[in-house]
């Protein structure tokens, strides 16, 4: 069983997110915010983390950097899952290491489709 972290300021993409990877057979972790994100992520280092880049708090660049610079961390898996759709925030969030970058609004079967591939 994969862990999966959701890490977003909507409750509704949350919850149909979190049933949806409940659903694929994933342990589903949820975080509001930035800051319930990092203590998740060092808590339970989840295998993926999709994650959503403007927060209240911490964004999501910057926890996506986090992850990327931290040794014990590095190989978790982020998706971005945002709104920001311009081709430099695109090209900001793959510099930063993320595997896949998705826009809002989103195909929920395109996204359990590339969660699949991810976790192989």
């Amino acid at each position: 069983m994969k862990k999966i972290l959701i890490v977003d300021d909507d409750p509704y993409i949350l919850m149909s997110l979190e049933f949806l990877m409940k659903k694929g057979g994933n342990e589903v972790m949820i975080a509001r915010n930035g800051t319930e994100a990092l203590d998740a992520i060092n808590t339970n280092k989840p295998d993926l983390v999709i994650l959503d880049i403007m927060m209240p708090d911490v964004d999501g660049y910057s926890i996506c950097s986090y992850i990327k610079s931290t040794d014990s961390l590095k190989d978790i898996i982020v998706v971005f899952l945002t709104a920001k759709t311009q081709e430099a925030d695109v090209e900001k969030g793959l510099a930063l290491g993320a595997a896949k970058y998705l826009s809002k609004p989103f195909s929920t079967r395109e996204l359990v489709k590339e969660v699949k591939a991810l976790l192989g």
